[in-house]
């Protein structure tokens, strides 16, 4: 076997290695920042509380009818966040949220699991940690009285 001769190419004396320069300062996603409107906390709250069983609303009767009328105004749309209050820091937030509940539930048991899926739902989709779920039970919804939101009182006849 031949072996071929390797040549050396020495590099030409005006050619200097130019030096890697590493622009930015580290990883795409840790060059700026990221700031989370309350809005937004309110209103993935306000939806991981309406999945748990036992939640029959959000918010005080009065804040319910006011909801229920506005409803029904073209363009006005369902507010999420009613009965949600939150308070957002840079990294942390904190909630308070006041439910109406079923007759029949155990308030306790429903609270739990209400603070379980708001905390998961929102540390999830946000990335903050959530400090303090507050709970006001405002209402239990009896079988046998209608909805407020379903079938608000006319103001006008």
């Amino acid at each position: 076997m031949t072996e071929t001769p390797q040549r050396n190419r020495p590099e030409s004396p005006d050619k200097e290695a130019t030096p890697i320069i590493k622009r930015g300062g580290g990883a795409p996603a840790t060059r700026g920042r990221t700031t989370i409107a309350d809005g937004v906390v309110e209103k993935i709250a306000g939806m991981a509380a309406r999945d748990v069983v036992g939640v029959h609303a959000m918010g005080s009767g009065l804040s319910r009818t006011f909801g229920a009328v506005r409803d029904r105004v073209p363009g006005g749309g369902k507010s999420v966040t009613r009965g949600v209050k939150a308070e957002v820091g840079e990294s942390q937030t904190a909630l308070d949220l006041e439910i109406v509940v079923d007759y029949g539930v155990s308030i306790i048991d429903v609270a739990g699991d209400v603070r379980e899926n708001v905390i998961a739902a929102v540390e999830r989709m946000t990335g903050l940690e959530v400090v303090e779920v507050n709970i006001a039970v405002s209402d239990v919804k009896l079988p046998d009285e209608p909805d407020d939101e379903d079938h608000p009182e006319p103001r006008l006849q």
